[in-house]
This record gives C-alpha cells, sequence and structure tokens, in this order.
C-alpha cells in the first residue's frame, strides 16, 4: 500500500519565504488570518489526509462505488470518513460568516485542496463539488437561496455537482438541449440528461443541490440562450430538511479508468422544479464562477497525484536493492545498491521534484492572488490581480495536469515491474491522473482560451501584465552576489525573450491564418507553463541563497532547494527553445497531411 506524509515543510516554505501569506491580514475581512493560523489549520488538515483518507484510497479505487435500484453506495469506510470531515468543519473554511462560514483566504482552500487529492483524489471530489456550489451561489444567488442552501452545503450536510455535458453536447455547450419551462410560481421545471456528472449520487449527503444548465422556450440559439438553475436531488421543507424527490434520477454510473470511487452517473431530470441563478439566458456567464474555480482545482488535482506518486517513488527508489554503482558499491555488504545510484533513476526523480515543488510555488501565487482579487481595497490592484488570475486559469488547469500525468508515469516507471501491478497502488496514480486532462474543458480547449482570448484581449493586456512581473526579479537577481542565481536569471531572461518572440510570432501568422492559433496553442502553454514555473524556481533558488547566507533556516532543505533549481534550469527549462522551434513551424505540416 503507498504512503503520503503532507509536505507541511515545503508548503511553509512557499506560503511563508517565498510568498509572505501573512500580509493576508491585512486585507478586510481576513484580519485574523496570520500566517501561523493558516499554517494551523493546513496542518490539521494534512494530519486528516495521511490518517483518515489515505488508507481509504487503495480500497476504494478497487471496490468502487455501487449502483443498485437508482441507488449509488461509497465504498466502505467513504461514509465515516466524510461524517468525521463535515464534523471537523472542513466544508465550511472559505465560506462567508454570514453563511455560516469560517472565511478564511482562499488560498487555504486551495493548498487544502493539495492535502485532499493526494491522499484520496476520489473522496476529495464530492466536497469539493458541495464547495463550487457554494461560492457560485454566495456571488450570484438571491436572498431567498442563499437562505435556503447555503447553510447546509457550508456545513457540509448537502452536497453539490455541476450539470453541464450532454450526450450531444460536451465542449461544445451551444448544443445543449436540457429544457426550462415555468412553472408560475416563480420556480421552473427542467427536464433532460446530462452526463459524466460527477458525485451525481450517493449516499454521503442527506441531498445533491444541483446546478444544471438549460435552454428556456424563447432562448436564442447558441451559448447566449443558455439560463442556470438551481436543481435539488430532494425539495427543502419548510424547516429547511430535505424532503420529497424532486424527479432527478440516476440513468446509471460509469465504470472508469479512474476516480472509480467517485460516482460519475448519468443524471435524468423529468419536470424537476428548479430556480433559476442569475439572469436569463446568461447563465453561462454564471457558470464560470463555478468553472474557473474547478479549473484551479483540477490543477490540484494534477499536483496533489504527482506528490504522493513522487513520495513512493523516492522512498522505493532508496529502498529496492538492484544492481551496483557506476562508481563503485555503495552498499558493499548487500547483494546490490539501492536504484538511487543509478543516473536514469536519479534523473526520474528529480524531475519529479523539479516539477512539484515548482508547480506548487506556481499555484499558490495564484491562489493569493485569488483573495487580492476579492478583498485588496485598492481597485487596481484588484484589477491587476484579475487580470493575472484570469491569465494563469488554463495554464494551471492544463499545465499542472499534464505533467502530473507525466510525474505519475515517472514514479511508476521507477518501480519496474512493481510499478504496474496493483499491489504498491502506482498504476492507480497514473489511472487517477489521466481524467485531469479532460474534464472541466480538455487541456487542448485551455490552451485554446489562452491563445484566443488571453492573449488578444486588449491588445496583450494580460500577458503583458504578466512578462512586467519577471523582469524586475531577473534583474535584481543578476545584481546580487550569489554565482548560481546570478546563472538562473540569465537562463530565465533567455526564455522570457523565447516566450514573447513565440508569442509575437503567433499573433503575426495568426493574422493571415486562423488555423495558426489551434495549432501552436498546446505547445504554446506548455511553453508558458515551463517560463512561468522557472521564474517560480529563481524566486525560490534566491530566497534559498538567502536564508543561507543569513544563516536562517534548514542548511539541508535550503541546499536542496538550489540543487533543484539548478536541476529544472539545466534539464527541463531547454525544452522552452525546442518548443519555440516546433511552434514555429506553423501550421502547415499539421493541416497540410492526409487524415
Amino acid at each position: 500500500m503507498p504512503t503520503y506524509k503532507a509536505p507541511l515543510d515545503d508548503i511553509r516554505f512557499v506560503l511563508v519565504d517565498l510568498l509572505d501569506v501573512g500580509q493576508l491580514a491585512s486585507l478586510p475581512g481576513y484580519e485574523e488570518s496570520t500566517a501561523d493560523v493558516l499554517l494551523s489549520v493546513l496542518e490539521e488538515g494534512g494530519r486528516f489526509c495521511e490518517e483518515v483518507l489515505a488508507p481509504l484510497n487503495q480500497s476504494g479505487d478497487q471496490e468502487g462505488c455501487h449502483f443498485e435500484d437508482g441507488k449509488v453506495t461509497t465504498p466502505a469506510g467513504f461514509r465515516e470518513a466524510y461524517e468525521a470531515y463535515t464534523q471537523a468543519g472542513w466544508p465550511a473554511m472559505t465560506a462567508r460568516p454570514e453563511n455560516g462560514g469560517q472565511g478564511l483566504p482562499h488560498i487555504t482552500r486551495l493548498v487544502f485542496d493539495e492535502l485532499l487529492c493526494s491522499s484520496n483524489l476520489s473522496f476529495s471530489m464530492y466536497p469539493e463539488l458541495g464547495h463550487g456550489v457554494t461560492a457560485l451561489l454566495e456571488r450570484w444567488a438571491g436572498d431567498d437561496l442563499k437562505q435556503r442552501y447555503l447553510p447546509r452545503l457550508v456545513d457540509g450536510s448537502w452536497g453539490g455537482t455541476m450539470c453541464l455535458t450532454e450526450p450531444q453536447a460536451g465542449t461544445d455547450l451551444g448544443l445543449i438541449t436540457t429544457r426550462a419551462e415555468e412553472a408560475g410560481d416563480g420556480s421552473y421545471r427542467v427536464s433532460g440528461t446530462k452526463i459524466f456528472i460527477s458525485a451525481g449520487e450517493h449516499d454521503l449527503t442527506e441531498n445533491i443541490i444541483h446546478l444544471v444548465l438549460a435552454r428556456l422556450p424563447d432562448a436564442p440559439e447558441g451559448t447566449r440562450g443558455i439560463s442556470l438553475f438551481l436543481v435539488p436531488k430532494r425539495l427543502p421543507n419548510a424547516d429547511g430538511s430535505a424532503g420529497e424527490a424532486n424527479g432527478v434520477n440516476v440513468g446509471s454510473i460509469e465504470h472508469k479508468m479512474g476516480i472509480k470511487a467517485n460516482s460519475t452517473c448519468v443524471l435524468n431530470f423529468d419536470g424537476s422544479a428548479a430556480w433559476l441563478v442569475g439572469e436569463r439566458h446568461k447563465g453561462l456567464r454564471v457558470m464560470f464562477t463555478m468553472m474557473n474555480g474547478a479549473r484551479l482545482g483540477v490543477g490540484m488535482q494534477g499536483l496533489g497525484l504527482a506528490e504522493v506518486a513522487y513520495q513512493n517513488a523516492l522512498i522505493y527508489s532508496h529502498d529496492r536493492l538492484q544492481g551496483r554503482a557506476m562508481r563503485g558499491a555503495t552498499n558493499p555488504e548487500g547483494d546490490a545498491d539501492p536504484i538511487m545510484v543509478h543516473p536514469d533513476v536519479r534523473r526520474m526523480i528529480v524531475t519529479q521534484r523539479a516539477y512539484v515543488e515548482g508547480m506548487r510555488a506556481l499555484s499558490y501565487w495564484v491562489g493569493l492572488l485569488s483573495d487580492v482579487e476579492e478583498k485588496h481595497p485598492d481597485a487596481t490592484r484588484r484589477a491587476e490581480a484579475e487580470d493575472l488570475v484570469a491569465l494563469m486559469t488554463p495554464i494551471i488547469k492544463a499545465f499542472l495536469t499534464d505533467v502530473g500525468f507525466e510525474v505519475t508515469n515517472l514514479a511508476l516507471q521507477c518501480y519496474g515491474g512493481h510499478g504496474y501491478i496493483r499491489e504498491f497502488g502506482m498504476e492507480q496514480f497514473v489511472r487517477d491522473a489521466r481524467i485531469a486532462q479532460i474534464y472541466e474543458g480538455t487541456n487542448g480547449v485551455q490552451a485554446m482560451d489562452l491563445v484566443g482570448r488571453k492573449l488578444p484581449e486588449d491588445d496583450g493586456r494580460l500577458v503583458k501584465r504578466f512578462l512586467a512581473l519577471m523582469q524586475p526579479d531577473v534583474e535584481g537577481a543578476l545584481a546580487g552576489s550569489d554565482d548560481l542565481v546570478r546563472d538562473l536569471a540569465a537562463q530565465l531572461g533567455r526564455a522570457i525573450q523565447s516566450l514573447q518572440e513565440t508569442t509575437m510570432g503567433i499573433a503575426s501568422r495568426a493574422r493571415k491564418d486562423p488555423d495558426e492559433l489551434g495549432a501552436a496553442a498546446v505547445d504554446y502553454l506548455r511553453q508558458f507553463g515551463l517560463v512561468a514555473t522557472g521564474w517560480m524556481w529563481l524566486r525560490m533558488a534566491r530566497v534559498a541563497s538567502e536564508k543561507l547566507a543569513a544563516g536562517s533556516g534548514d542548511t539541508d532543505f535550503l541546499n536542496a532547494k538550489l540543487a533543484t533549481a539548478r536541476f529544472y534550469f539545466a534539464r527541463l527549462m531547454p525544452q522552452v527553445r525546442a518548443l519555440q522551434a516546433v511552434i514555429g513551424s506553423g501550421a502547415g505540416p499539421v493541416m497540410d497531411g492526409t487524415s
């Protein structure tokens, strides 16, 4: 069975030493959210994930969910774990205090998401969907819906889903056919079928609140004619408890490659009572509140699985004895040396570490920006943060899940044949990681969002803002006294130049041939993610160097940071120039061939 230990030392380094998360306590509403408070919460969250959720991960995968007579039963231990989860108050972390929440910063939830996904991805999806519904209703619902639904969503006794996809309408939501009709009393009746609905039915909560995209009879064609409706599985009684069934039925559950302990359902809505959220025909805009949050959350799934896979591969590589080191035996009393002595195994291990720690810093930085966007008293600072979060959301979703899948594969490879069999649990991480590249908008769709929407917006305002952030760090590091940090800064400067040249090249070619955007999109997003992660590694290396010079912190920990930064720039960052060449070849090789 695989093991998991919350990486609290690295979390503390990123939050405190790199990002200065304590600055959030200066924002209105976060006065009590000091660094010590947030770290204490996360330490307790790590303990819960290690002791309660991780032991259920492999057994939950092997048992899966059960579907019988329209009911879904989760694997053994999940109900008890969910009860412990709610009793500890985890669903209320970032919900607003007026709705019964704790009002903690969003970054706290983002970090906790990593811990949840590392320990038990299938379980994590049940409460996370409820969290997403809560955030959407807090922003868009009227007072009546808030009073009726938020208290039980916040305390976790009710769960939630997002119901977008239909058999004929996946990415192209303009094709949905689910219908809504006015009932004459302020409510509506929704009918239609939705597929691939995560946590669509289960036995963990008393009720499930579905957010459903549907069309009204007078709806315009396409995405401009979509409205969003709240559809409870059970209608609330006058006292707020879950009452009679509301015509929401499970057609089946999917038999999947991974996340087997999470129920992925076909849901049939048969004249189900529903309430409009937001304005008529503008539901997609409202739904994006939950979708964009979910995309950041899916990015954390990539990071979480990469972290736990790396942890286990590292342990195995120190324990597994095979062959002798090329430099001579390191374990002369044994029959063989640990496989960690072999350069190829070390390459795989350090690659995993460099990606995981870099992605953690990048995603936490975006989480911090989410709080600045919502709470900062300066409108200019809020607008800057909003731009950066919008730009980075498709990158966090796609880059972290692409790399997360690569890392889980590398971790499995370290085990050799033992990784391919079920006993050690590595093959589950690979299977679970694969879906993150697909749902909440495939990574190809995320890449098109980046090049088709974010790049051209307001003559490149978002990208220019991001590029301008990196330059002072490069210049500051070049002016420092640490030779390694100066070298890393010079390499990052060249990578930024490569990214800028690629950006301008795509824009120029796309004016002549629209296919240039699609042909470049996925490679460009990866190039962007590599540069952004390199920026984080330069910043981390600079912090580690300064702490070492000051004689503060754990010397081994800080030296490891510097060594990993050097590896990232030497072995992973060169992809940036290669991708520039690939993108520069244009759409011709892609579009002119036979199919």
